[in-house]
């Protein structure tokens, strides 16, 4: 499944993220708000259980997720995004994975997994604000899975449709929100016209 956001506050994010004149902390601040955009779109489907809250004047029925979430960060580039999303729900678990992907193989490296004990009944929300060539993306997936994990999304701000087969080829069930698909990769293994990179601009580095 694959849900490309048409939102208008999406959009107008999405521009700013794409300014090469978008400074560090701004380029920050509108990948955070981006994903707390998205996120309400994501959790549109997400059960609910029926529970008794008891307000000032009476006891009202009531609704409240019924599944735990778990966010898991493909780092670093994934951190504002989970971010914004814990901002939103602020009960889910965070998880970290580090992958990098090779410069000259662009084939994804792990170097860092850290996850609650267990992801079997969870809704997990990966986040990478670039789904570029797919491996890394295919990667993370695998890594929750090995997890016992069944209920998994994918968000990212920029997704290559090359990237978004990929993902698709591998893991058909995965549920991929996007605020926008590229057509184009560059030899770089950058998305075309992109955003450049996403890691280096949310934290002023080279």
């Amino acid at each position: 499944m694959l849900y490309v956001s048409k939102h208008p506050l999406v959009m107008q994010k999405l521009s700013k993220l794409r300014d090469l004149n978008t400074k560090t902390y701004e380029f920050r601040k509108n990948m955070e708000e981006l994903a707390m955009l998205l996120g309400y779109e994501l959790t549109a489907d997400f059960p609910v259980k029926e529970v008794r809250v008891k307000t000032p004047i009476a006891v009202s029925t009531s609704y409240v997720i019924s599944k735990d979430i778990v966010i898991v960060a493909v780092l670093r580039a994934g951190l504002a995004l989970m971010e914004g999303l814990s901002k939103i729900i602020p009960d889910a678990k965070l998880a970290h994975i580090g992958l990098y992907r090779d410069e000259e193989t662009l084939k994804p490296v792990k170097y860092y997994l850290r996850f609650p004990d267990d992801l079997k009944d969870s809704i997990v929300v990966i986040v990478d604000p670039m789904l570029a060539t797919g491996g890394s993306a295919v990667e993370a997936v695998n890594i929750v899975k090995s997890r016992e994990a069944k209920n998994i999304y994918f968000m990212s701000a920029i997704s290559s449709r090359m990237g978004i087969d990929v993902l698709r080829k591998h893991h058909p069930d995965i549920k991929i929100f996007t605020a926008a698909v590229d057509e184009k990769i560059n030899d770089k293994g950058y998305i075309v016209p992109g955003l450049g990179d996403a890691g280096d601009r949310m934290f002023g580095t080279d």
